[in-house]
């Protein structure tokens, strides 16, 4: 260290080596060298940082908005269109089933005129119902990505049996509201059999009861959603405003070898002075008439019949119910189930108690659709379609339609196949009349008897197809405006998923801008900088070799 002196100041000099100046000069080009290599990396990735310790405050703003981009872009590009593919699937089912619909209407409006009025007609009529009604819930088994739309959350089951199964069994708790359900339904009692010889067209003169009287009866009736009922574990009836846990009207029914009765003895359940008798079909029906064998309900008596799932009411029991605004619940077996009838399960509280292959069931199989208050359990399956915003995309069976149109068309089948039996039976008589061995008087006496008999029975059940058609083309309507209603909210969630989309859409560009400005560099800012930086390492490198070359020799 050299020591100066002026004006009285001592000044201290530190002696600089070459050696400092040297590391010096080689600090100064790693820092340059620094610079250029940050500056390369800027220009080469066009991001502003490499790692987060760069820069803490972008790193941490950039988390956020790749996370905010990836959320939005997953309800942009997968929820949306996802639940949009859900959407469009429903309504074509619906529509499907719709048109379905329709086209039964079409035949009930000619039913119910002078359009078919040829037994061929009838006959073509019959084929389209047949085809119609295998046709009717197929749509049901519409699915997205194999999962079923209609079923609520079970979506990896069919909302209808695929196939025949006749040892499945279920009990099903199914509740009917008297005001909403119950209609007026003919009977009919007796039953025209054309005779083949000539001794059974003459046998009525010493049995007048050969040649079948047909009877016509109307009663008001439910119908149960299930035909070919196994047995009946009881029936509960419950006024409006009863909220107690008692019904006001109970039959409760013993088992027997585990099928329910209604008593050993056969007779009558009686309950709040109505009585229920219950029978195997409307044939067991008619003969409990032994007199007539008319198909009768006393005035305050219930009659349930298992074949049909009808329970048809005399005359009070409806004016009491009806008036009392009453609900029915019924708790019944069945067992065995059609290719195309609905699961129970996605209508009713039900047990299934034995599966497909006859195995007796314990656990897992009790299905759950109303709550103990008896309000209808909803099982939605909701979309996030934007941040806070949800969406449910699927539509239960249970709310759009149920087993009533599959069974209006299995009534307007039978309908129809009991005209074109009644008719086969006139034309067989009329042209018994025409052959030679019937030729006598008497033959053709009792003919013309036979043939009024037929005739009768013919326009019974010609009228009663035309009565029945005509209602049918009101229920139809009904069941149409329930499916259009339907497909109308699908549209609406359809419009609102449209409006979402581009709002999400927006979101999206905004946040990628964002992102962009805080991420990438300016390529043409970036650019110049690295030019800087490159120069002046350059330069630091040109005067390091400058001080290379120079010693204290070169002074000397």
């Amino acid at each position: 260290m050299l020591e100066n002196v002026t004006n009285g100041l001592e000044v201290l000099i530190m002696r600089v080596t070459n050696k400092m100046i040297m590391n010096n000069s080689a600090s100064n080009i790693n820092s340059a060298k620094e610079v250029v290599n940050t500056r390369n990396k800027q220009m080469t990735s066009q991001k502003r940082i490499d790692k987060p310790s760069d820069d803490p405050v972008i790193a941490v703003r950039s988390l956020r908005l790749a996370t905010t981009l990836s959320q939005v872009s997953q309800y942009y590009s997968k929820n949306i269109p996802d639940a949009n593919q859900w959407l469009d699937i429903t309504e074509t089912a619906l529509i499907n089933i719709s048109n379905v619909a329709t086209d039964c209407k079409t035949i009930c409006v000619g039913g119910s005129t002078d359009s078919y009025n040829s037994q061929s007609d009838r006959k073509t009529m019959l084929t389209q119902l047949e085809s119609l009604q295998k046709a009717l819930f197929a749509e049901g088994n519409a699915d997205y990505a194999n999962r079923t739309v209609f079923t609520g959350y079970r979506t990896n089951s069919n909302l209808t049996f695929t196939e025949d199964e006749t040892q499945t069994k279920y009990r099903i708790d199914q509740t009917l509201s008297i005001e909403d359900l119950m209609e007026e339904h003919r009977y009919y009692s007796g039953n025209v059999v054309v005779p083949t010889t000539e001794t059974e067209v003459i046998a009525p003169k010493d049995n007048a009861t050969l040649i079948s009287d047909i009877t016509e009866t109307d009663y008001y009736r439910l119908r149960l959603n299930y035909k070919d009922i196994d047995s009946v574990n009881s029936i509960n009836i419950k006024y409006e405003g009863n909220t107690t846990d008692t019904p006001d009207i109970s039959f409760a029914f013993t088992a027997t070898n585990g099928v329910y009765n209604d008593d050993t003895s056969g007779g009558a359940l009686t309950s709040n002075g109505f009585s229920l008798r219950v029978y195997e079909n409307e044939t067991d029906w008619a003969n409990a008439d032994t007199t007539d064998k008319v198909k009768k309900v006393d005035n305050n008596e219930i009659v349930f019949i298992r074949e049909t799932g009808d329970i048809i009411f005399g005359d009070t029991v409806a004016s009491t119910l009806k008036t009392n605004k009453a609900e029915l619940a019924v708790q019944y077996d069945k067992t065995g189930f059609k290719e195309g009838q609905l699961r129970p399960e996605y209508y009713y509280n039900c047990t299934k108690m034995i599966d497909s292959t006859g195995a007796t069931l314990t656990s897992n199989n009790e299905y759950t659709k109303f709550d103990a208050n008896g309000d209808v359990i909803h099982f939605d399956i909701e979309y996030t379609i934007a941040a806070n915003q949800t969406i449910a995309i699927n539509t239960e069976a249970s709310d759009v339609f149920d087993s009533s149109l599959q069974r209006d068309i299995d009534e307007m089948m039978n309908a129809v196949q009991r005209v074109i039996s009644a008719y086969d039976k006139l034309d067989t008589i009329k042209n018994m009349k025409s052959e030679t061995q019937y030729a006598s008087d008497e033959d053709q006496e009792w003919l013309d008897k036979w043939q009024d008999a037929a005739q009768k029975e013919f326009d019974y059940y010609n009228n009663n197809m035309r009565k029945l058609f005509d209602t049918e083309i009101g229920n139809i309507k009904s069941y149409c405006d329930k499916i259009s209603l339907a497909i109308t909210d699908l549209g609406c969630k359809e419009q609102s998923l449209s409006l979402t989309k581009v709002r999400v859409g927006d979101q999206r560009e905004t946040v990628q801008q964002l992102q962009t400005e805080n991420d990438d560099v300016d390529l043409s800012q970036i650019i110049i900088d690295y030019t800087a930086a490159y120069t002046a390492y350059q330069a630091s490198l040109t005067a390091a070799g400058k001080l290379g070359d120079s010693t204290l020799l070169n002074y000397i």
